[in-house]
């Protein structure tokens, strides 16, 4: 599920504004990465009290300066939602590389040098979703697709 500062899990109530927006936007992009709720809190709960120990003070009055927004709260629509978790993970060509993109996300989740790199990723997104990889040639035709057996 994706987080906002206005709907985010209990775990993250006793953080200060800036660690739990932080910690929001760290747990968004780890789940749409393919990461289980489980995992993705703690670890960006941990991450965002690091960076707020470490960060600026001009750093974190940057880092708030869209109110309390997360990236979820200006545009619910924008990244994955939990809608793109039971769907495969396309590996196509990119103009910078070769890209690794859910099927029916609005962009891709990484870009990569070479296509070897991108099924690598695709694969270990895909077997954290429990989906499998589809990998398309530089025309955009299927060449193959691979099971990631989980």
């Amino acid at each position: 599920m994706p987080w906002s500062m206005k709907d985010y899990p209990a775990s993250l109530k006793n953080l200060e504004k800036p660690a739990r927006k932080k910690a929001i936007d760290i747990a968004n992009a780890m789940i749409d990465e393919g990461y289980g709720e489980g995992r993705a809190i703690p670890i960006a709960t941990s991450k965002a009290k690091e960076w707020a120990e470490n960060a600026s003070t001009d750093e974190i009055d940057d880092f708030l300066t869209h109110d309390d927004e997360t990236e979820r709260d200006a545009d619910p629509s924008s990244g994955s939602g939990p809608e793109l978790m039971n769907k495969p993970e396309h590996v196509i060509k990119h103009k910078k590389g070769w890209a690794v993109k859910a099927e029916g996300a609005k962009r891709v989740s990484e870009i990569k040098d070479t296509k070897k790199e991108a099924i690598e990723r695709a694969k270990e997104i895909a077997a954290h979703k429990g989906t499998e990889v589809i990998v398309h040639l530089a025309d955009g035709s299927v060449q193959r697709k691979i099971k990631t057996g989980s």
